[in-house]
């Protein structure tokens, strides 16, 4: 079986939560605009915008940690799903920090660049070193860290440590993040989930009111099934790349002779055994 086999092989096995995926987290995000606009006039109401954003996350992880356990291997050493979820936590926070770090990197770029155009030479400052250029490269750059790097570093170690725990095959882990297959699955998902979505929105829109409202939301359900969409895949691809270095299985015992190493001379290559009574 190829990769692309195995690939929809898992897609189609684990269906059901894949499609439990797509419209559980379309209900999640519903449920959590709905959220933010609960009025606090009363103590029920108070708590209730409290609890609600726990639920959410924990709805969240659950649902993630077992689409992803649906897709992987199930080796029988997995530990339980709420555990699974709950280190998902780790990878989150980790992710949103490198988020931080490269939100604060694109609020600097604009600096980043006049710096480098002021030092370039004096004739590269129109081409090459203008700043429209550098200003260019640097968000293409910053770009590719946001959403090739983090998830190709992320990725691998959080759908481990959902199926195992904190007790993570780390050779494994790290046969993957040096796997080209699984660059350029990001890279693609990437390019597909993310730019595409953002040109649906890059027009000016045009038209009578009722047109574009229903443009809006056509482009809001595209942009939604893409990026979903590509998320599956990417879980589906890792699957299927750490399915691919899971040790072979255990062949049929092989018949060994019984004597093995050199002949003793108190023992018999053989044992006689007595023939059976006759009546």
């Amino acid at each position: 079986m190829n990769l692309f086999k195995d690939l929809f092989h898992r897609l189609r096995q684990s269906g059901g939560w894949v499609m439990a995926l797509f419209g559980g987290t379309l209900l999640l995000v519903l449920i959590g605009i709905a959220w933010t606009r609960l009025p606090d006039k009363h103590v029920w109401q108070v708590a209730l915008s409290l609890l609600l954003p726990v639920l959410l996350a924990i709805s969240a992880l659950e649902l993630q940690a077992a689409t992803v356990r649906s897709l992987a291997d199930d080796d029988g050493k997995r530990v339980k799903l709420v555990w699974g979820a709950v280190t998902l936590l780790v990878w989150v926070a980790l992710a949103a920090a490198a988020w931080w770090i490269l939100d604060w990197c694109d609020d600097q770029i604009p600096n980043w660049a006049a710096y480098i155009n002021s030092q370039a030479p004096a004739h590269a400052r129109v081409r090459l070193f203008s700043f429209e250029h550098i200003y260019k490269g640097l968000s293409y750059i910053e770009w590719f860290f946001r959403w090739v790097v983090i998830p190709i570093k992320v990725i691998p170690y959080a759908m481990a440590s959902v199926q195992w725990g904190w007790r993570l095959p780390c050779r494994r882990v790290i046969g993957l993040l040096w796997n080209w297959r699984w660059w350029l699955g990001v890279l693609a998902a990437a390019l597909l989930g993310v730019l595409l979505p953002n040109w649906f929105f890059s027009g000016v829109p045009h038209g009578p009111v009722s047109v574009q409202v229903w443009s809006v939301a056509l482009k809001l359900v595209a942009a939604y099934l893409i990026a979903m969409g590509c998320w599956v895949l990417v879980l589906a691809w890792a699957a299927v790349l750490f399915g691919r270095q899971q040790p072979p299985a255990l062949e049929d015992p092989i018949a060994v002779p019984a004597l093995v190493g050199p002949p003793e001379p108190d023992k018999q290559d053989s044992v006689k055994l007595p023939l059976p009574e006759s009546d």
